[in-house]
């Protein structure tokens, strides 16, 4: 992996962030986060609050998340798929007090007061957002 992949990941750009999870189960939940950030090249790290994305990690710790930027076709699509396994949840301590912090400068102090836990997930493996053989390549 290149550290292309965290600048793309960690980058402003208008794109869609989705995380999706299951519950014990397997009923699916899919929901929109803005402000994760990869902190090393295996690790991605954000708020969540205490919802039923927070409920289902807490049954099943693999998840999905999907970075999508539109083009004017699907062949012309980027994003990638980042596959994850929840590797620790903390509702307070240094860690959840920065991400509240971003998320305040971000998406404002209502926002950030919603943060219920830091999470921190593995990166398992990566998939590009379509498989149409280009679009990803640059990311890896």
């Amino acid at each position: 992996m290149s550290n292309k992949l965290m600048e793309y990941f960690n980058g402003n750009q208008a794109r869609l962030g989705t995380l999706s999870t299951a519950d014990k189960d397997g009923k699916v939940n899919v929901a929109h986060f803005g402000t994760p950030q990869m902190i090393d090249e295996k690790t991605i790290v954000m708020g969540i609050g205490n919802n039923r994305t927070y409920a289902n990690l807490k049954e099943n710790p693999s998840a999905v998340f999907m970075i999508m930027e539109p083009g004017e076709a699907p062949p012309e699509w980027h994003g990638v798929r980042l596959y994850l396994t929840l590797k620790s949840c903390e509702s307070s301590g240094a860690l959840l007090e920065d991400i509240r912090s971003k998320v305040a400068q971000a998406a404002g102090d209502a926002a950030a007061k919603m943060m219920h836990a830091a999470i921190v997930f593995e990166i398992s493996e990566i998939r590009p957002v379509a498989d149409f053989g280009q679009g990803w390549n640059h990311l890896i």
